[in-house]
């Protein structure tokens, strides 16, 4: 595995291993979007995904790591990132969850992130899904060799910004490979005064918008890690892991 900047540039092998990783991954939240429906707890999925790693015979890259206690971060409408999953919330007809997933296969990492609809939503809370969605894949359209890494910032920013919303500053994306989380952090927004690294091929990357209803301002509750919008409104959140290669950005969080 070589290096660049600091950034670990991985080989065809070691991008086919990270490949598998993350369409297990994707293979998960595809159960578990499935059982979405009113009624069911942020717990229920917990289980879900935990029995899913067991059967694929992989190992949830969440759990325990920097004292998580979790395989899922289950985060429901104004929660941003990191929510705890819990038997007591009962997902309702209206509300959006995010659900963050990652596994351990043969020594490397799959993350990814996905935003659902419980029921039938409202169209402002749709639109923030679909805007979110749609930033994440401005921003992977970005992500080519010889172009700068704030050149998928910027694209996640302008788009998001450009539609009225809020994007997060306090989270980013990140390399990503045999640890969860490497080098180079990936904003949603261009930092000022700060030259962007330029992305090779090899680069492995985890981009994540996370976009709010109203202002980007955040708040971390009592449990130390559940991430709220300060104004109480809406927060989207999607994710996928992509390779930086020389014929353009590969999604490897894909079935």
């Amino acid at each position: 595995m070589k290096k660049f900047r600091g950034i670990y540039l991985k080989n065809e092998k070691e991008i086919g291993l990270m490949r598998e990783a993350n369409r297990l991954v994707s293979n998960i939240l595809d159960i578990l979007g499935d059982s979405i429906k009113p009624g069911i707890t942020t717990m229920d999925l917990e289980n879900l995904a935990c029995k899913a790693c067991e059967g694929y015979g992989v190992e949830p890259a969440f759990k325990g790591y920097h004292g998580f206690p979790f395989a899922l971060c289950c985060s429901v409408n104004e929660e941003i990132v990191h929510g705890f999953p819990s038997d007591k919330r009962v997902l309702k007809e209206g509300d959006i969850v995010s659900i963050d997933m990652g596994v351990i296969f043969q020594g490397f990492y799959g993350d990814s992130a996905r935003t659902y609809p419980v029921g039938k939503i409202s169209a402002t809370a749709q639109k923030l899904l679909d805007v979110t969605r749609e930033s994440l894949m401005r921003g992977i359209n970005q992500a080519l060799t010889g172009n700068s890494l704030y050149d998928i910032s910027k694209a996640v920013q302008d788009y998001a910004e450009g539609e009225g919303y809020g994007v997060v500053r306090r989270f980013v994306g990140h390399g990503i490979g045999r640890n969860l989380h490497e080098k180079p952090e990936v904003p949603n927004f261009v930092p000022s005064g700060l030259p962007g690294v330029q992305l090779k091929s090899g680069m492995v990357l985890a981009i994540e918008p996370m976009v709010t209803e109203g202002s980007y301002d955040i708040e971390i509750l009592d449990d130390k890690w559940t991430a709220v919008t300060k104004d109480r409104k809406l927060s989207a959140h999607f994710e996928h892991t992509i390779a930086v290669t020389a014929d353009g950005p590969i999604i490897l969080s894909r079935p």
